[in-house]
């Protein structure tokens, strides 16, 4: 990776000690989660706005298995190690992660974000972690979604190209 990534990808048992080490120095951690199977100007924009919420941005990736049950068949695109190290490389992410549970609550525990990001698309209610989050002290912020912008559109359009 080195070379590309001006963040990193850490395993999941690297999680817990990486964010302990942010927050003893005096940071804070904001904490997204996506399939980000084909990347584009829609991700980046919440990326960049989900990195303005703290000083640093997790990112955690569902495996390629969960992409495959939540999108169906033919994704994800690109595996999730490469997903996770192009992720990685974009200014606004420190951290990137693969998940390979159902929700990413189990990674929400292991960091203690102070700052849980999801699209604007979800009601708070609705987010995966928002209540464990908001029990030690941190917020949640629902971010806005780009029109026009969605990766199962963009795989649609090339797949009825000639």
């Amino acid at each position: 990776m080195a070379g590309y990534a001006t963040g990193i990808a850490l395993a999941r048992n690297e999680l817990a000690a990486w964010s302990a080490a942010v927050h003893a120095a005096g940071r804070t951690v904001a904490f997204t989660n996506g399939c980000f199977d084909l990347v584009h100007r829609g991700h980046l924009e919440s990326l960049v706005l989900a990195a303005g919420a703290a000083d640093e941005l997790v990112v955690a990736l569902n495996d390629d298995e969960s992409v495959l049950a939540l999108k169906g068949r033919g994704r994800p695109i690109l595996p999730a190690e490469d997903r996770a190290v192009l992720i990685a490389s974009l200014r606004p992410v420190s951290v990137t992660t693969i998940f390979s549970e159902p929700t990413p609550l189990e990674c929400i525990l292991q960091i203690r974000p102070d700052v849980l990001v999801k699209g604007s698309e979800y009601a708070e209610q609705d987010i995966v972690g928002a209540q464990e989050v908001k029990s030690w002290g941190g917020r949640v912020v629902r971010v806005p979604m780009v029109e026009g912008w969605s990766t199962s559109q963009i795989i649609a359009a090339i797949r009825q190209m000639p």
